[in-house]
């Protein structure tokens, strides 16, 4: 052994060739944490001083090649001036100079996931054998930064500039098919022979027949193409990015940029490029808030998993009760990830329009070549459609999906409660029932719980598992863990009135409905919030929800918060509702829908609708942009803050992700705390307080002050 640690060791085989192998001691899967860095440079210290080494393989012990940096040592950063920046980059970013300079060829054997600064070490090597299971990729894009250890340099020096910015800008992970079709690696092999075409390669080179050195020359040298072709490529490049990427993500645009103005330098001037555009990103608020909602995630992951520990026995049966598009969708995307599943209705009608479903969008799957046909029917026959209860004594865990009626959901869950084993979980997938009033109907109220799905099922990652006064840890962890078995992000929220996502939903719909009354235009609005970030303005977002669906939500709410959720007016929803403008579901709302050439919905005005309003609202008039973000989120973030000091939410970072998982919050943003603390809880503060006039909605709460007055944040950066 020529040297080891808790990071990496290095040894030298009989054959003269040496072994890199990554292999983080305690830890899943290999990262580029500081230690990880130190060791590297130790290594290829060594490396440097040890005779007759002909070549290097830069292995993995691990199921993963390297995932990356280790993204929590980034949160300093964020406070560090440029020149620091820099310098914290650039020991990395030395050592893989250091690797692709030393005095034999050398090959990246890629098992698993090499991803961001993992990636961009097998970059540094001279050649890569890849496993066909493997997926490689540069995906700090994501992350609203770019690649900080080479990548921008290596990449289309090494496959070309047009396939490296589309790999950079979309930060997508690449398939070993899509890696071999552009020269990013050099062969693609099974698992069971990848060493040994690794070693081929290698030795390939160490005789001659391979010449590293032409590939180190071109790695290091300007790019091969005019500054007329350039010019062209990268204009093309950046407007197409641009349009993607939108207005408020600017690291997309600043790859491409960057590598633009690197084209035509060698090594040094083209790394001190990447460098400087790395500590740029680094200090805007959308990395802030990216790298913070990566984090998020992660402790959602953990937490989960912790849930998951504690379930007793296996989840291997699930049954979904009501089989419309929602029971549909629930019963496809749990026959998808390999649980299956009864689906039962009360007609025939029923099942088969919850079995319509998933056939469509399995259908969608074959039809992208996502799914081959003999699956998509293996799915199907997971998913048993019953008008009986037959079987149910199998089941681990049962989800009401039955119309939003408290007496039609009492009755049916008491009814199935008497089909289910005493130990299976019985759980309603309400969006507004209280679920402590749902289990009075049962007799084992410890098993029931909330699983709050959104619609579209498939298309939605969020679930919230919703804690009622009875409800079991147990029971919890079941539905955490069957949430997360179906490829879903659980949150576990306290009950109460539209628990956390539709709670704090209603107070922005009412900060619409207020901006109307007072003379402004629902279209201005949504284009505001659009431009803000949102997918969709509140408008078009009540069409898509549904008129009846949002009022009748509207007055639960109402009923129980109604300081500051409950109206001295009648709503422009309110008015579309009674006029049978019903959004989407029957084609007209504040806006008229067609198809367009693709059968999707588009959305058209008709002036109707302002004549409807008006003896409703104000005259109609502008607003700053200003006001109308104020007016629409402070509400949506006092509430939050409430949820947050009720514990009905654990985590500001549980609230975040859910707010993006569950409304898609814009991500860039990193939630609502994350856009908060990104300007200042005492600003935030201030910011309120302008509209305090308009009712309690707006008056921020005592903890907000004190986190203010503290000069604190809501996520300690």
């Amino acid at each position: 052994m020529l040297y080891s640690d808790q990071s990496l060791s290095l040894q030298l085989h009989d054959n003269g060739i040496a072994e890199l192998c990554f292999d983080l001691a305690n830890e899943s899967v290999n990262k580029f944490d500081s230690a990880t860095v130190t060791s590297l440079g130790k290594a290829i210290d060594v490396l440097m001083e040890t005779p007759d080494i002909k070549g290097l393989l830069v292995t993995s012990a691990k199921p993963v090649f390297v995932v990356g940096a280790d993204i929590t040592e980034f949160i300093p950063m964020f406070t560090q001036e440029g020149d620091s920046v820099s310098g914290a980059i650039a020991t990395n970013s030395e050592n893989f100079r250091r690797l692709e300079d030393l005095p034999f060829p050398t090959c990246a054997v890629i098992n698993g996931y090499a991803l961001g600064g993992g990636f961009e070490v097998c970059l540094a090597c001279d050649f890569r054998v890849m496993s066909s299971v493997a997926k490689v990729g540069l995906p700090e894009i994501k992350l609203g930064l770019l690649p900080g250890w080479g990548g921008t340099v290596r990449l289309p020096r090494v496959i070309g500039i047009d396939e490296s910015l589309m790999w950079i800008a979309a930060a997508g992970e690449q398939r070993p098919d899509e890696a071999l079709r552009v020269g990013a690696v050099d062969a693609v092999a099974s698992p069971e022979e990848l060493r040994n075409v690794a070693l081929a390669t290698l030795q390939n080179a160490i005789v001659g027949d391979l010449d590293y050195c032409a590939r180190r020359v071109a790695k290091h040298a300007p790019l091969p193409i005019n500054k007329v072709e350039a010019t062209m490529a990268f204009m093309t490049a950046k407007a197409l990015v641009a349009q993607q990427a939108g207005p408020n993500m600017v690291a997309p645009v600043t790859a491409v940029s960057a590598i633009e103005k690197a084209a035509h330098m060698d090594y040094e001037g083209a790394i001190g490029v990447e460098a400087a555009a790395f500590s740029k990103l680094v200090k805007t608020p959308q990395a802030r808030a990216l790298v913070g909602l990566f984090l998020s995630d992660q402790l959602l992951g953990k937490k989960s998993k912790t849930w998951a520990k504690a379930v007793s026995g296996d989840l291997n049966n699930a049954a979904v009760l009501g089989a419309g598009i929602m029971g549909g969708g629930i019963g496809y995307q749990s026959a998808l990830k390999g649980t299956p599943i009864r689906m039962k209705d009360i007609a025939q009608a029923g099942l088969d329009l919850g079995m319509s479903e998933a056939a469509k969008l399995l259908s969608k799957r074959v039809a992208k070549g996502r799914m081959k046909p003999d699956q998509m029917a293996k799915v199907l026959n997971a998913i048993q459609p019953s008008l009986n209860y037959d079987g149910f004594d199998q089941v681990d865990v049962c989800v009401e999906a039955v119309v939003e009626n408290p007496k039609v959901k009492h009755a049916v869950l008491a009814e199935a409660e008497g089909h289910l084993r005493d130990d299976a979980v019985l759980a309603s997938n309400t969006s507004t029932i209280s679920i402590s009033y749902l289990a009075e109907a049962l007799k084992r109220p410890e098993n029931f719980a909330g699983m709050h799905f959104f619609n579209p099922v498939h298309a939605m990652p969020l679930v919230e598992v919703i804690r009622g006064e009875k409800t079991s840890d147990s029971t919890v962890a079941k539905l955490v863990a069957y949430a997360s078995k179906m490829g879903k992000k659980p949150v576990v929220v306290k009950d109460c009135p539209g628990f956390l996502v539709n709670r704090v939903l209603f107070p922005y719909f009412g900060g619409f409905s207020g901006l109307i009354r007072d003379g402004a235009d629902f279209q201005a609005i949504d284009k505001v919030m659009e431009k803000w970030g949102w997918p969709m303005g509140p408008a078009y977002l009540m069409d898509v929800v549904g008129m009846d669906t949002g009022v009748h939500a509207a007055n639960v709410m109402a009923d129980g918060f109604p300081d500051r959720m409950k109206n001295d007016y009648k709503t422009a929803t309110e008015v579309m509702y009674e006029n049978n403008r019903l959004g989407q579901k029957n084609g007209i709302g504040f806006y008229e829908y067609s198809k367009d050439k693709r059968g999707r919905p588009q959305k058209n005005v008709n002036e109707v609708v302002y004549e409807l309003i008006a003896p409703h609202v104000d005259e109609r008039r502008e607003f700053v942009e200003s006001e109308i973000i104020a007016r629409m989120m402070v509400p949506m973030a006092i509430e939050l803050a409430r949820c947050l000091e009720e514990g009905i939410v654990e985590t500001a970072a549980e609230a975040d992700i859910a707010l993006i998982y569950g409304l898609g919050f814009p991500p860039f943003r990193g939630g609502v705390f994350q856009w908060i603390d990104t300007m200042g809880v005492a600003k935030f503060v201030e910011m309120a307080d302008q509209f305090a006039d308009l009712g309690a909605a707006f008056h921020v709460t005592d903890g907000m002050r004190e986190i203010a007055a503290a000069n604190k944040s809501y996520y300690g950066i």
